[in-house]
């Protein structure tokens, strides 16, 4: 059974969908914590699910280093086999990715390499595309630069707005991200031929 571990910074909707998709008998995989850089609504899901959670607060940290070291240990607690970024807000530190990585993946609401980063709703919208999409990357030390496991194309609609296209996003991002965990967790997908030497 693939243990994972969560990482959030807010509502947490993927990690939701994750949560009751665990939560079917027949799952590979099993969410054994939920941690996140701020104090984040998505703690609820957790709490929903009996699943135990840490808080890692960015701002009490004098460097980017120092948070991504104390977020590493909290993680090593529970020796997850995958850490999954489900909407958080943060760059990782290098050494973070280092410790974790292939075995870290994020969802992306953009058809990578296209509108990598914070905004890519927005920035799809700004460039005037006709689709854009949901990516799932293995996370490396750049911006959604890592390989990518899985994405799906979305359309965009005339008089979409950035709210109006991420709700139609955010429901592939879902359905992508948990099919990569179920095939990670059966042996159908094996991340060790992603590993950066």
């Amino acid at each position: 059974m693939l243990t994972v571990a969560v990482l959030i910074s807010g509502a947490g909707s993927n990690l939701r969908a994750l949560l009751e998709a665990a939560d079917e008998p027949d799952f590979p995989a099993r969410v054994v914590v939920v941690g996140a850089d701020r104090e984040a609504d998505g703690f609820a899901h957790a709490e929903a699910f009996g699943i135990p959670t840490f808080l890692v607060p960015y701002e009490q940290f004098d460097t980017r280093a120092a948070w991504g070291e104390e977020l590493r240990r909290q993680i090593e607690v529970w020796s997850p086999d995958l850490v999954v970024l489900s909407g958080l807000m943060r760059l990782l530190p290098e050494g973070v990715v280092r410790a974790w990585a292939p075995l870290l993946i994020n969802t992306h609401p953009a058809y990578l390499p296209s509108f990598p980063g914070a905004h890519g709703v927005r920035d799809a919208l700004a460039a005037g595309v006709s689709e854009t999409g949901a990516s799932v990357i293995v996370v490396d030390t750049g911006v959604d630069t890592g390989p990518i496991l899985a994405q799906e194309h979305v359309p965009v609609l005339e008089g979409d707005t950035e709210h109006t296209l991420h709700e139609r996003i955010k429901p592939v991002e879902r359905r992508l991200l948990i099919d990569v965990v179920r095939r990670i967790g059966s042996g159908e997908l094996d991340l060790a031929p992603f590993a950066t030497p």
